[in-house]
């Protein structure tokens, strides 16, 4: 009977120990997990989640890609305007353009930010159309000295599938209520009053960028108009017509936000794009950032045209797919 009681008891103390270990390394797993979200948790949401703690600093926004109106941008940029942490803005902008209404959008979300904090524009490799309606929002814009600056103007781009559907032997019917209704239409030639209706549109959004880059940079409206023929300059030229302020890379924007009075040792804090999804895809995507893969397959993405192959309405974009 002894050695059966000292079995149980034996059991007991094994089940106890199990029982503690397990405890032991649960615990672990949740500070691993803990410790990892705090790795791949965005400065900036960290500034604002632990806004006692947080430190002062300058805030540094991509604007990357195609524009169109971004939700999650325009987010970014109104909680940075209403954030007393941040004490100057970078705006680090390497864009085609993309959707007049998209690049209002952005423009009148940066000129909110500019009314609380310095804001200066850094063009990397391509500011033009809308990606430089944005940066003249900023009170300040630097590019490179081959840096691509410019391409002011507006197009509208309608395919014309007609000769196609010819050969097909297909037509397409329509009843309508008038004759400008739903055109012009890929199923059709264009017509001059179609033409005359699409250029009248044109030209109010071209008027309006010309209004906003004369009200914005030191040029009057004849000079912005000499420089609004869609043509695109260096940095160098850009900042012979005014298009730009000085030449460099985020050095030299620093540098301008320290002349407005930020103070010189502040680190500057990329504000990046909400994670979207689970934790688990988070973590995922931060471990294929590691490895290299997701960039890369942003950066062919970006070289096949994906994000440029869908956009309606009046477009401001250099050289669109």
């Amino acid at each position: 009977m002894s050695t059966r009681a000292d079995e149980l008891i034996d059991r007991r103390r094994l089940r106890r120990k199990l029982s503690f270990w397990r405890v032991i390394a649960i615990g672990l797993v949740v500070l691993a997990l803990a410790a990892g979200a705090l790795w791949t948790l965005n400065p900036a949401d960290y500034a604002k989640w632990e806004k006692g703690a947080a430190l002062d600093h300058i805030a540094k926004v991509k604007i990357e890609g195609t524009i169109t109106e971004d939700e999650d941008l325009l987010e970014r940029l109104d909680d940075i305007a209403k954030t007393d942490r941040v004490k100057g803005v970078i705006l680090s902008i390497d864009s085609p353009g993309g959707t007049t209404a998209g690049g209002e959008a952005i423009y009148e979300a940066v000129r909110k930010v500019a009314a609380h904090k310095p804001v200066v524009a850094q063009v990397g490799t391509l500011a033009a159309s809308a990606g430089y309606m944005i940066a003249s929002g900023a009170d300040q814009i630097v590019a490179r000295q081959s840096s691509i600056v410019g391409s002011i103007g507006v197009l509208v781009q309608i395919p014309n599938f007609q000769g196609t559907l010819d050969k097909l032997g297909v037509r397409v019917d329509e009843v309508k209520s008038s004759p400008l209704k739903a055109e012009p239409s890929p199923f059709n030639e264009t017509t001059e009053p179609e033409r005359a209706m699409l250029r009248a549109m044109i030209m109010d959004s071209y008027d309006w960028f010309v209004s906003l880059v004369d009200e914005r940079r030191p040029l009057s409206r004849d000079e912005v108009l000499a420089v609004a023929d869609g043509s695109i300059f260096t940095g160098r030229q850009a900042l012979q017509r005014k298009l730009i302020d000085r030449l460099g890379g985020e050095d030299e924007a620093k540098a301008w936000l320290v002349e407005k009075g930020v103070t010189d040792n502040l680190e500057i804090v990329e504000w990046k794009p909400k994670n979207s999804g689970s934790f688990l895809f988070s973590s995922m995507g931060s471990l294929m950032k590691l490895a290299g893969l997701s960039d890369s397959l942003v950066a062919l993405s970006g070289k096949l045209g994906s994000d440029r192959m869908f956009l309606d309405g009046l477009v401001s974009v250099w050289q669109p797919e």
